[in-house]
């Protein structure tokens, strides 16, 4: 048996998964920030506060790392079309 080829529903189907994968870049990009945000922190080039810096610094490597590997996974899953 064939497979059927996709149906295209128009141009609204279009723009909403070219504003689907801007925000999954988006936050992949806002998730890296993060990261060199806190590697900065640590390292002493930047400062917040005098005695969070570090801290502030390692929860943003790991919130950041969330945010860039597992958050647009995530939107993937959930906004995944439906097999027909």
């Amino acid at each position: 048996m064939a497979s059927r080829p996709p149906v295209h529903r128009g141009p609204a189907d279009d723009r909403l998964a070219r504003n689907r994968w801007a925000v999954m870049q988006f936050t992949r990009f806002a998730g890296f920030a993060l990261v060199i945000l806190g590697i900065l922190l640590v390292r002493g080039i930047v400062h917040l506060d005098e005695g969070a810096d570090r801290y502030m610094g390692y929860a943003f490597i790991v919130i950041g790392l969330v945010d860039g590997f597992v958050v647009p996974q995530v939107l993937a899953r959930k906004w995944r079309s439906p097999p027909q």
